[in-house]
């Protein structure tokens, strides 16, 4: 009598069930985090309290609603005034200046596509001189270069499989290799810890038996 193949039931399960899991579980964190936002209000102008129910994400909601009237109001004339109101006067506070500057370069390279960093993909060695590790090329600042010349780029190492966090360094171009891809592609390779990379997406039906 031929026995069920158990372990390919067992195993195409969990490849079915563990990425629906782990996608609401993230949504849920997400939706989670910005309903705390209401928690910055105070008791009485909290709608839990004026509508007497929780209602799971309006606090989401709330902040998509505010980020989108944002783009709308600083896309027209009054608005990019009112906004450069707002920097010249975060630009003359001295711990505030700095840390916004930096934060806002970064930000407009990431969703703009107008900054002057990220804009290769490079590979670079590291951790040690056997292996490589894929690197976004970014700005030199004027002082270091006078100090290493041109024969130098900054290049920034995203860890894995958080890309906000990574080690920022200079290395010869020479010990570099630009790498043809985006810099979008570059990160989702980075992120899913190189499964995205794979020449076909596998499905969990596609599971071979024993």
């Amino acid at each position: 009598m031929r026995t069920l193949p158990i372990k390919r039931y067992f195993v195409t399960g969990l490849l079915i069930w563990v990425p629906l899991v782990i996608t609401v579980w993230v949504i849920a964190f997400l939706v989670g985090t910005l309903d705390g936002v209401l928690d910055l209000l105070p008791t009485p102008y909290r709608p839990d309290a004026w509508l007497g129910v929780h209602i799971p994400g309006l606090g989401a909601a709330v902040v998509l609603t505010i980020i989108f009237l944002t783009g709308v109001v600083t896309a027209n004339y009054f608005g990019r005034q009112l906004f450069a109101l707002w920097e010249s006067l975060l630009a003359r506070i001295p711990v505030v200046k700095s840390i916004y500057s930096s934060v806002k370069q970064v930000s407009d390279t990431l969703f703009s596509g107008k900054g002057e960093a990220f804009r290769k993909v490079l590979l670079v060695r590291y951790p040690h001189t056997e292996a490589w590790s894929l690197a976004f090329q970014t700005h030199v600042p004027a002082e270091v270069r006078r100090e290493l010349g041109d024969d130098y780029v900054a290049v920034f190492i995203p860890t894995t499989p958080s890309p906000v966090n990574g080690f920022y360094f200079y290395v010869k171009k020479s010990e570099t290799r630009e790498v043809d891809i985006s810099v979008d592609l570059a990160l989702k390779y980075i992120v899913s810890m190189g499964v995205m990379g794979a020449a076909t997406r596998p499905s969990a039906l596609d599971y071979p038996g024993d």
